[in-house]
């Protein structure tokens, strides 16, 4: 999204001729966002988009509109609030002076409706005992630039515009902005981009102005550089229909059942087609930076939501066993992704491989909830072919070894590949995939689970002996190991990753890389403030040297970590300190209005403070909306064996946000139900005819 050439800044203080600073996101965090990808609308809450920073109407990755300013009286209106109604939709409501007003209370006020969509509706309503006329105007200008280029500031200027029927109409290399008002304007100025309007409103009267924002001649594809055909101007049809149950949740504590409504709206507005059969969707990465797939993100979205029926998953493969690469290479079978930043003492991590170890850990967990069998027949061989992948850099020489490992080579994954280093988190991903892709395998009849199996232990002996660092306090997982064989000791959320074993057969978790003796060891290092916030997991332990609050991967707080590590944490007994990262999670939440960016600054909880933004994260973002949805579900304890008949509810027994009922989630297809006790106590209310209940 960075453009190829761009103008060298200096860093405030810098006169040193020559030295360029690295173009840097525009802060998004005091902003209100209407997403319904691929639409946009950015503004602060005043409403006005002024034409600066972020603000405007975007389609398909283009500003169409940047500029939307609304005067009237010849002032503008003193906006008193501004607030999201749902994910896609915006309310200002604002004061206006006349000159008649007889005391300090206004008798006009002003409420602008917006949409993502491009539609604004401003409607005056008058509580004047007399007729008032009251001119009104909108400055518009666009410069249809590039989301990119607009995340960098590096956008260009604003472009001139010429009368378009009711309203205004830009150009810019065979693209068009055109903007149309109902009722028309009495006036329009194309040079000063100007539509007016004479109001006339009787005592108690009102008048509403529609604008509508549209792209003419955009691609489809802008966010990927791809040609497409033109985009309609509204939703409509071209917004997915939501593919999971609705989910709803009772609870002592009702910010959970904000969070998860505010969670699963979001997810909606990110929810974008895939590039195969329409109904192949995916949550986008996030807003407003990766408006695209990220396939590690989508992933872990899908399976998040997997209370909540098998559909987002299954859409979710379909679509990246569209861009799986094939082929003979060492790279078969990989899922390609962009490298991101891994913090203060790695090279950037790839996605991709994150996504191709994701990829039948999510298929063998959908299968388990109800995931249909020709569903799961059609995406098999993109599972095979992301285990071949697993076998191939780990060494396979297509033989089973004697010695647990798939072949000659380290027997570690290497992130990136080839060259490594080994990663803590992805040699978690790598046991997880190898030991459900094998119980998937068995399940279908198709071989190669046993090789599977036993690389897996194998893998398990050698992460006990090589991966942990020991110090007089217990020691700690090592984050990685360089391909020489050095262990890098700073401590990070990345080990929430070892408790995340997976979902396997008659409502048990798979067996973990670390033993019960060390699995307890990291609960307390997760627990201890170091790491607990109070409103969520650091990226970097507090003592740790290089620790950063801001750092993306070295201090802040990933809501989606912190989720994880409460569904491990949960899942291997160790209550207290999930409940403690539920409960900051909750609070912080509260505190963003429920709409949880991807990360916030892992500064310390005060008594009166509240969790600090960070400038340049998504929000909404995938893995947030996700992780708030699993955080929740988590609580619940809710482990089916579909094929086998069964679901089990082993709910947290400290009960930490009180009593819950969680109706409209979905286990075979068909609706379920389950209510927890503040005692802890789990009772199964709806369920599919012929699932047995186990304990």
């Amino acid at each position: 999204m960075v453009p190829t050439t761009q103008p060298a800044r200096r860093a405030p203080g810098d006169h040193r001729s020559g030295v360029p600073r690295p173009p840097e996101p525009q802060p998004v965090h005091r902003t209100l966002i209407c997403v319904a990808l691929p639409a946009l609308a950015i503004s602060s809450d005043q409403g006005q988009l002024t034409g600066r920073g972020t603000d405007g109407f975007y389609r398909a990755g283009r500003r169409v509109l940047s500029r939307c300013q609304l005067s009237a009286g010849g002032a503008e209106p003193v906006i008193v609030q501004g607030r999201l109604i749902a994910s896609d939709r915006a309310r200002f409501v604002g004061t206006v002076r006349t000159a008649v007003d007889r005391g300090p209370d206004p008798e006009m006020r002003v409420e602008r409706l917006r949409s993502a969509d491009g539609v604004e509706r401003i409607t005056f309503h008058s509580s004047a005992p007399r007729r008032v006329r009251l001119p009104v105007e909108l400055r518009l200008g666009t410069d249809l630039a590039d989301l990119g280029a607009i995340a960098v500031g590096v956008a260009g200027p604003e472009l001139p515009a010429s009368v378009h029927g009711s309203g205004l109409r830009w150009s810019a290399a065979g693209t068009h902005a055109v903007i149309a008002a109902t009722p028309a304007p009495t006036d329009v100025m194309a040079s000063a981009g100007l539509l007016c309007w004479e109001l006339d409103l009787p005592p108690g009267g009102q008048h509403t102005i529609e604008v509508r924002v549209r792209l003419e001649h955009a691609t489809s594809g802008a966010f990927a550089g791809r040609p497409g055909p033109p985009l309609p101007a509204t939703r409509g049809s071209e917004q997915p229909p939501r593919p999971w149950s609705a989910a709803r949740l009772q609870c002592d504590d009702p910010r959970a059942d904000a969070l998860l409504a505010a969670g699963l709206d979001d997810l909606h507005g990110l929810l974008m087609r895939g590039p195969g059969a329409p109904t192949d969707t995916y949550i986008a990465g996030g807003v407003p930076w990766r408006c695209g797939l990220s396939p590690a993100e989508a992933l872990w979205a899908a399976r998040m939501l997997l209370p909540l029926g098998t559909r987002l998953a299954a859409n979710t493969l379909r679509t990246l066993a569209h861009v799986q690469l094939a082929g003979a290479g060492a790279d078969s079978g990989r899922i390609p992704g962009a490298l991101r930043d891994a913090g203060p003492y790695a090279p950037p991590s790839c996605t991709g491989v994150e996504a191709t170890l994701l990829f039948p850990a999510v298929l063998a967990e959908a299968r388990r909830w109800g995931l249909p069998d020709r569903d799961t027949e059609q995406l098999l061989p993109a599972a095979e072919s992301c285990l071949k992948w697993l076998r191939t850099t780990v060494g396979d020489d297509g033989s089973v070894p004697g010695d647990g490992a798939l072949g000659g080579g380290s027997g570690y994954v290497p992130d990136p590949a080839p060259g490594g280093p080994y990663r803590c988190a992805t040699q978690a991903h790598a046991h997880r995939a190898a030991l459900l892709g094998a119980d998937l395998l068995d399940a279908c009849g198709r071989p190669g689970a046993p090789a599977l199996r036993e690389w897996a232990a194998g893998l398990r002996s050698r992460f006990r002996e090589e991966f942990w660092v020991e110090s007089r306090s217990g020691g700690s997982p090592a984050v990685l190991r360089t391909p020489g064989g050095r262990l890098l000791p700073h401590f990070g959320s990345a080990a929430v990753h070892l408790l995340d074993t997976g979902l396997v057969g008659g409502g048990r978790t798979a067996v973990g890389l670390l033993d019960a003796v060390r699995t307890e060891r990291l609960a307390r290092l997760l627990g201890s403030p170091a790491m607990d916030s109070g409103w969520g997991l650091r990226g970097l332990g507090a003592k740790e040297s290089g620790y950063n609050p801001f750092g993306h991967r070295s201090g802040a707080v990933r809501v989606h970590e912190t989720a994880v590590a409460v569904a491990g944490l949960a899942a291997a007994g160790h209550e207290k300190e999930a409940a403690s990262l539920v409960r900051g999670l909750l609070d912080a939440a509260q505190s963003f209005a429920y709409r949880l960016p991807e990360m916030y600054a892992g500064e310390q909880r005060t008594r009166d403070g509240a969790p600090v933004p960070h400038p340049a994260a998504c929000r909404p973002a995938a893995v947030a909306a996700a992780g708030a949805v699993h955080a929740l579900t988590a609580l619940a304890g809710v482990r089916p064996d579909v094929p086998a008949g069964t679901v089990a509810v082993r709910p947290v027994g400290s009960a930490p946000l009180g009593a819950m009922q969680f109706t409209g989630l979905s286990v075979a297809g068909q609706p379920f139900a389950v209510r927890i006790s503040r005692l802890g106590l789990g009772l199964v209310e709806e369920a599919a005819n012929g699932l047995q209940l186990g304990a």
